[in-house]
């Protein structure tokens, strides 16, 4: 069967042996990929999202054409990092399935274009893909989906050597050469590994499309008085159980993490119509309000705990929220896309007409 836009339709029984390379038209740069943007503006901020949103969708594709072994001429993956001067460095590949998880692409324009701004472009963006449903890669992806919902993605041997490749990179150009990025779970990935270089001081530029959050969907709720009320009924219940989990910790924390992390501002794109992601939206805007209403401190122990990680913590697990983070340049795609599905497509961050609003939070 061929992919075609409105659906599948038989391919032709004398041309069945060429369908088994060919893509869906999603994969094909030509087709689905930001042809607009010939001449990349660095310090634009559509400009930007969308380069790096393409180096991630390049990641999943590389996976693709390994899965369905598209080689040479056949292979899909180089348009979408080759259209915006990128080289592939090197492909991170998972030990266990052996399956390509990330990239890390280098910077190397043509000589004309040495003449913008080298502070606002990247020398190196590390990205990672998202979960994909396909044979060869679908049983790890799922095992790592679960580890995010239970916050233990830290111990997979994955983002072991993610955070080794984040590492290696920023020691041989610096931090300010290394750009992360990531979509979904692959957010995931690189928000995790953000926060970790973050705790030592190291302050990445970090782009997340569509990052899990990990909690009821409440920002669907329609009426506002009663997603309000849930909201501060939630954070009385979390902030309870951190204070009751903090006074019988024998190791409770001097430092708080939060602080540590504050000066780390990562930019987050998310869809209202999104359930995996949505409720970044609220997590801010609740916190803000929470403040603003004078019960700041509530939120304050609300805001950095999880209730899964709490009942963890108490049972003797490590357990740190990955979705929880103090800071962030949130930026919201207005337009509700349906069905579902397609609100978590990476596709819509290069989209020329996107309506967007961004709001930047600090701790």
């Amino acid at each position: 069967m061929q992919w075609r836009l409105g659906g599948y339709q038989e391919a032709p029984a004398a041309a069945t042996s060429t369908f088994s390379i060919m893509a869906s038209e999603r994969e094909d740069f030509s087709l689905s990929g930001p042809m607009h943007l010939t001449n990349v503006d660095w310090k634009n901020a559509h400009h930007r999202r969308s380069a790096v949103a393409s180096l991630v969708r390049g990641v999943r594709i590389l996976e693709r054409d390994r899965q369905v072994k598209r080689r040479g001429s056949q292979a899909l993956a180089p348009p979408w990092w080759e259209f915006f001067h990128f080289q592939l460095h090197r492909q991170l590949v998972d030990d266990e399935d052996s399956s390509i998880f990330g990239a890390i692409y280098e910077f190397k324009p043509p000589e004309s274009h040495y003449q913008n701004s080298v502070e606002e472009r990247p020398c190196y963006v590390i990205a990672f893909r998202g979960t994909i449903i396909k044979p060869g890669s679908m049983l790890r992806d799922l095992e790592l989906d679960m580890s995010i919902i239970i916050n233990r993605l830290h111990e997979k041997s994955r983002f072991e050597t993610a955070i080794q490749a984040v590492r290696n990179v920023v020691a041989k150009v610096g931090e300010s050469n290394v750009w992360l990025a990531g979509h979904s779970m692959g957010a995931a990935t690189a928000l995790l590994a953000g926060k970790t270089m973050a705790k030592t001081g190291i302050f990445l530029q970090t782009f997340l499309f569509n990052p899990p959050f990990i909690s009821a969907p409440i920002e669907w709720i329609k009426d506002k008085r009663v997603k309000h009320g849930l909201r501060i009924a939630s954070s009385v219940t979390t902030a309870g159980l951190a204070l009751a989990t903090e006074k019988n910790s024998r190791n409770s924390r001097s430092v708080d993490p939060f602080a540590t992390l504050s000066a780390w501002i990562p930019f987050l794109f998310v869809n209202q119509g999104d359930p995996f992601c949505a409720e970044y939206i609220g997590y801010f805007k609740h916190r803000k309000k929470m403040y603003d209403i004078g019960i700041g401190a509530i939120e304050r122990l609300a805001t950095k705990n999880a209730l899964v990680s709490l009942l963890m913590t108490a049972m003797g697990m490590e357990s740190e929220p990955l979705h929880l983070i103090p800071s962030a340049n949130l930026i919201v795609n207005l337009s509700y896309l349906t069905p579902c599905q397609e609100a978590h497509w990476i596709s819509q961050w290069w989209r020329p007409d996107l309506p967007v609003k961004s709001k930047q939070y600090t701790y």
